[in-house]
């Protein structure tokens, strides 16, 4: 490798390491800004978060590297001409694109190795990632009974406390309603009452346990019935105590993992092959359901279709609407009216079978689009690392600006452009207004075109962004127009 080479990739890895982690950082504040509601106040031991910010971290990396691309080319090649370090490369007789050789095989490599982590540990770490979140979300909080309030989330149980003490166990005022376990709408038919009483976990915190001193124990009036079928009532009770001890599992609290194989059906969690095969298989479905309506759509005609409007084979065997209406005897008045009325409720049963059946078929048709339209991204993803470069190599070459000033102001514009032409492609693609391809490369051909415009800037030494540049085309512009209005100098309007 020539020494050149080593200094322009020296000079690329660093920017492009440091912005990568930075990309992934800010993506993964994002998440944690986003879910954080349904994140915190849960009985969750710290491992899980780790395992979740690094499944979201494994991500946010196809996301990433376009990103860090684009900096980290905008950048190199911004401090190379602001230290007029390209300009003297240049002077060697060396082009722009021989200096940007060894960056530009390094990003083809980056290119595959993110076609192939978008196609194998993307899936994956998405079905961990998002099936361990869900699991976090549906995870009750943290036993917490607070002063006054009634606290329902056992299961069974409505509790409330008058007074807790700074140790957290003891309490005071305490009235439990108890609810049977096979109905809960049953009613309040349970009631336990206690001057005070202590709170504390055992068995690694898998059981709650109140112990309760000096209170009285309710139980209503409940009716069920006897062996002979006859309804009896229970008589109402009333215990006393001096001391109570209750035990409730606590086995709806904690982190409850959820079959994975559920979150499998989702197109963020296959690769290109499975996606491939998926939308094969829901498009021969909606063929299949398509040309079935021809079928169904038989039973609201009283005679056989014409052979000529047909797309299926005919039947051979039934009156033609044509000769019955060449029929030599006259029909009744009861008959034609009868006739209308069939033909009118038949024509309204058809025409809300159509509908409904338009209704069916677009939607069958939209349901393979999401899986194709992941099937492409898995390779315009990839490809966009390059682009990416294409985009910010000539413009930083362009502007000679390094640092994390403009560079990440420009980076960012792109991005951002980069993303709604993603989404605005993809939303075409998933009504069916373009063709799925279409939909899915519509970001990439156009900024493909935007950086084939800058790499001729670049090669030709442009001064795209120099202020003077754009001063000197005025003053020209001015001296050309200037002459024009010279007739109208001092020209006063008449006033009436």
């Amino acid at each position: 490798m020539k020494k050149i080479d080593k200094f322009v990739l020296r000079s690329f890895l660093g920017p492009f390491v440091l912005t990568l982690c930075v990309v992934i950082f800010i993506f993964l504040m994002r998440l944690i800004s986003q879910y954080l509601n349904e994140l915190v106040g849960k009985d969750i031991e710290l491992l899980n978060y780790v395992k979740l910010f690094t499944f979201f971290s494994l991500i946010t990396i196809p996301t990433a590297l376009p990103l860090a691309v684009l900096l980290s080319s905008l950048m190199t090649f911004g401090n190379l001409g602001e230290f007029f370090e390209l300009t003297a490369i240049k002077s060697a007789g060396i082009s722009t694109w021989r200096a940007m050789r060894s960056v530009l095989v390094l990003v083809c490599l980056i290119t595959l190795f993110s076609f192939w982590y978008n196609n194998e540990v993307a899936p994956w770490a998405n079905l961990k990632g998002y099936s361990l979140l869900y699991d976090i979300k549906t995870a009750k909080a943290t036993l917490n009974i607070k002063e006054g309030i009634f606290y329902n989330d056992l299961p069974g149980y409505n509790i409330k406390v008058d007074k807790k003490f700074p140790n957290g166990k003891s309490l005071k005022g305490l009235v439990i309603y108890r609810h049977p376990p096979t109905d809960y709408n049953a009613g309040n038919r349970e009631v336990i009452l206690a001057d005070s009483g202590l709170m504390y976990t055992i068995n690694n915190k898998s059981y709650l346990v109140f112990e309760l001193y000096n209170g009285n124990q309710y139980s209503e009036n409940s009716q069920s019935q006897n062996r002979y079928g006859t309804d009896e009532s229970k008589p109402f009770s009333r215990s006393k105590f001096e001391h109570y001890k209750m035990v409730v599992s606590l086995e709806s609290f904690g982190l409850k993992r959820t079959d994975e194989n559920q979150f499998q059906y989702h197109w963020y969690m296959k690769n290109a092959a499975e996606l491939r095969k998926v939308a094969d298989s829901l498009r021969k479905d909606y063929r299949k359901s398509k040309d079935g309506l021809f079928t169904q759509s038989k039973q609201y005609f009283s005679y056989a279709f014409r052979k000529d409007f047909l797309t299926a084979t005919a039947p051979k065997k039934g009156p033609w609407i044509d000769t019955l209406l060449k029929k030599k005897k006259p029909f009744t008045k009861t008959e034609k009216e009868q006739l209308l009325a069939t033909a009118l409720t038949q024509a309204q049963n058809l025409k809300a079978t159509i509908s409904s059946n338009r209704t069916y078929i677009a939607d069958k048709e939209k349901m393979w689009y999401p899986y194709d339209l992941e099937m492409h991204h898995k390779y315009t993803q990839a490809l966009s690392c390059l682009i990416m470069f294409l985009l910010g190599a000539p413009l930083g070459a362009i502007i000679k600006k390094g640092g994390f000033g403009i560079p990440v102001l420009v980076s960012v514009l792109f991005f951002i452009l980069s993303y709604v032409l993603t989404i605005q492609g993809d939303k075409w693609a998933k009504d069916g207004l373009v063709w799925v391809p279409v939909g899915a490369w519509f970001s990439n051909a156009l900024l493909f075109l935007v950086s084939i415009y800058f790499i001729d800037r670049a090669v030709k030494d442009s001064r795209l962004f120099d202020n003077d540049v754009y001063t000197i085309w005025w003053e020209k512009m001015r001296a050309k127009v200037l002459p024009y209005l010279q007739p109208y100098k001092g020209f006063k309007p008449l006033r009436g």
